[in-house]
C-alpha cells in the first residue's frame, strides 16, 4: 500500500530542533512517526470532549501497535479550559498516573489543548517532552509550531506561560474535514496573516482563488496553505525563538486588537480566536492607513478579501458584549507586548510589509476602535 504524500518541514533550533509532518492519514501512522523521538515508549495523550470521540481511538491504536504504552486524559472543550483551574486538574491527573521525566505528553486537539498541554509539559517534573497533534486549521498553522504555551487569566489572554518546544508536530489535514466552516474561516485568518506580514505573493495567491478553494474543502488547497504557513512560521521561529529580535513579534499582527476583543467577550463562543485575529488584522491595516503608513487601498483590500470569504471584519453586534472603547483599551494595557507602559502594535507599510510600531498614540487607536464598534 502506497502511503499518502507527506511534507516534512524542519524547525531549526539546534538541540531543540524538530520536524513538522503535514499530510493525510498521519494519526493512523502516528506510532511509527512518534517512536523515534520518545525517550521511552510511554505517552499520556491529552484531548478534549470534542476531539476525543473522533480521533483518540485511532491514535491510541497506532501508538499501541508501535509498542508504546498509553494513558489518556480528556478535558472539557472550549477556551474556558485554558485557565489555572483546569491546569491544576491536568497536572493532578498526570501526577496520579506516575509520569516520569522521560514520559512524553501528546496534545491531540486544537489550540486550547496544545497550549495547556504544552504548558503542563513545561512545568511538570520541571519539564518533560510533548508532541503536538493539531486537529484544527488554526492550531495546524499557528499554535502547534513555535513552542509558545500558555493559559488565560482574568487579566488577559496567554499572560501565564512558557516557551517550551515540542519534540514533533504531526499535522493530519484529514482532521479538517470534520470542522464546521466557522472554524475553518477562523483558522484562515491566521493563514492570510502570513501573507500580510511578509509574503505579498502568497496573499495574492490566496486572493486569486486558493483561499476560496481552502474554505470550500479542497484538500490540495488546504495542504498547500498549511505547508506554506508552517514553513513561514518555522523560518521566523528559527531566527527569533523567544521573540527578542523583533522578527517573531510580527506574527502578532492583529493580536493586540484581537486579544482585547476576546477578553471583553469572555473567551467564549461569541468570538473565536481566529475571528478576533482577523478583525484585529483589519483594524491594524486601518490604523496603518490612518497614520499614513500604507495606502487606504491596502486596508480596503484586506477587508474586501476577508469579507469575500465570510470572515468577520468588525466585532459582532449581536449575542455578545456591548463593546466599549475604554474597556478595550484597558485590556490592551495588560497585553504582553506593552513596554514601559506604552502600547506596541504590528502595523504595515503595505501588503507583506509589516513592522513593529511603538509609541502609537491612544487617540489614533481610539478612533479605529470607535469606528469598528459603530460599523
Amino acid at each position: 500500500m502506497i502511503e499518502p504524500k507527506t511534507n516534512t518541514l524542519r524547525v531549526a533550533l539546534a538541540e531543540r530542533s524538530y520536524d513538522i509532518h503535514v499530510g493525510s492519514a498521519l494519526i493512523a501512522r502516528a506510532g511509527a512517526l512518534m517512536a523515534p523521538v520518545l525517550q521511552r515508549p510511554r505517552v499520556v495523550v491529552v484531548s478534549d470532549t470534542n476531539v476525543a470521540p473522533l480521533y483518540l481511538a485511532s491514535l491510541i491504536a497506532s501508538l499501541t501497535s508501535a509498542g508504546i504504552r498509553t494513558d489518556e486524559i480528556v478535558l472539557p472543550a472550549g477556551e474556558q479550559t485554558k485557565d489555572f483551574a483546569h491546569l491544576e486538574i491536568l497536572l493532578d491527573q498526570l501526577l496520579a498516573l506516575h509520569i516520569e521525566r522521560r514520559t512524553t505528553l501528546v496534545a491531540l486537539g486544537g489550540g486550547v489543548v496544545g497550549d495547556i498541554v504544552g504548558f503542563a509539559a513545561a512545568i511538570a517534573l520541571r519539564g518533560i517532552d510533548f508532541v503536538q497533534v493539531p486537529t484544527t486549521l488554526l492550531s495546524q498553522v499557528d499554535s502547534s509550531v513555535g513552542g509558545k504555551t500558555a493559559i488565560d487569566t482574568r487579566h488577559g489572554k496567554n499572560l501565564v506561560g512558557a516557551f517550551h518546544q515540542p519534540r514533533l508536530v504531526l499535522t493530519d489535514i484529514d482532521t479538517l474535514a470534520t470542522l464546521p466552516v466557522r472554524e475553518i474561516r477562523a483558522g484562515y485568518a491566521e493563514i492570510a496573516k502570513y501573507g500580510l506580514i511578509n509574503d505579498a505573493a502568497f496573499f495574492a495567491r490566496l486572493e486569486a482563488g486558493l483561499g476560496a478553494q481552502l474554505i470550500a474543502g479542497d484538500a490540495d488547497a488546504r495542504r498547500e496553505a498549511v505547508v506554506a504557513s508552517c514553513a513561514n512560521k518555522a523560518q521566523v521561529v528559527a531566527g527569533d525563538e523567544r521573540e527578542t529580535e523583533g522578527a517573531r513579534a510580527l506574527l502578532n499582527l492583529g493580536h493586540t486588537f484581537g486579544h482585547a476583543l476576546e477578553a471583553e467577550s469572555g473567551f467564549g463562543d461569541t468570538l473565536l480566536h481566529g475571528e478576533a485575529v482577523g478583525i484585529g488584522s483589519v483594524m491594524a491595516f486601518e490604523l496603518s492607513a490612518r497614520l499614513g503608513l500604507c495606502a487606504q487601498s491596502d486596508a480596503d483590500r484586506v477587508r474586501r478579501h476577508y469579507a469575500s470569504l465570510g470572515l468577520r471584519t468588525d466585532p459582532p453586534k449581536t449575542n455578545g458584549p456591548v463593546w466599549n472603547t475604554d474597556k478595550l483599551l484597558a485590556h490592551m494595557a495588560s497585553d504582553k507586548k506593552v513596554e514601559d507602559g506604552a502600547l506596541t502594535f504590528i502595523l504595515a507599510h503595505g501588503i507583506g510589509k509589516a513592522f513593529v510600531a511603538k509609541g502609537v498614540t491612544l487617540a489614533e487607536v481610539r478612533h479605529v476602535l470607535d469606528r469598528a464598534i459603530a460599523a
